[in-house]
């Protein structure tokens, strides 16, 4: 499913927690929203964000320093609140990987939305 929202034009935060984090979206607006509100309270995080480093945020898939392991896997809610960190519109498919490239560690990161890659992944590298 193709999520989307407008960063001039954001949707109102849910105030139905299961809404926000169970419907249909499966929380991505509501991870993006974080970005956005992050975007205004921290200037150095949102410099990281700008300058394509994947800094970490409150969603598995930041990169902190380099690592060995070249298959580092993350949360699609990560590329979320990243993209409303850069001021960025949401466009995400919940049926599609994405790869995104660290400019600060050059470590590579697939984001999914796929639990059993996630959960597999936390038990083989440590997040950062």
């Amino acid at each position: 499913m193709l999520v989307t929202a407008s960063a001039k034009e954001p949707p109102p935060s849910q105030t139905d927690f299961n809404a926000r984090i169970n419907g249909p979206d499966k929380g991505l607006i509501n991870a993006w929203l974080v970005g956005l509100e992050k975007r205004k309270t921290d200037p150095e995080l949102t410099s990281k964000a700008e300058a394509g480093e994947l800094p970490p945020l409150p969603f598995k898939g930041g990169v902190e320093k380099k690592i060995k392991a070249q298959n580092k896997v993350g949360a699609l809610w990560y590329v979320a609140a990243w993209k409303g960190l850069r001021g960025e519109d949401l466009a995400l498919d919940t049926d599609q990987e994405l790869q995104l490239v660290c400019t600060k560690t050059r470590v590579p990161v697939l984001y999914t939305m796929d639990q059993s890659k996630l959960f597999s992944s936390a038990a083989g590298a440590s997040d950062a």
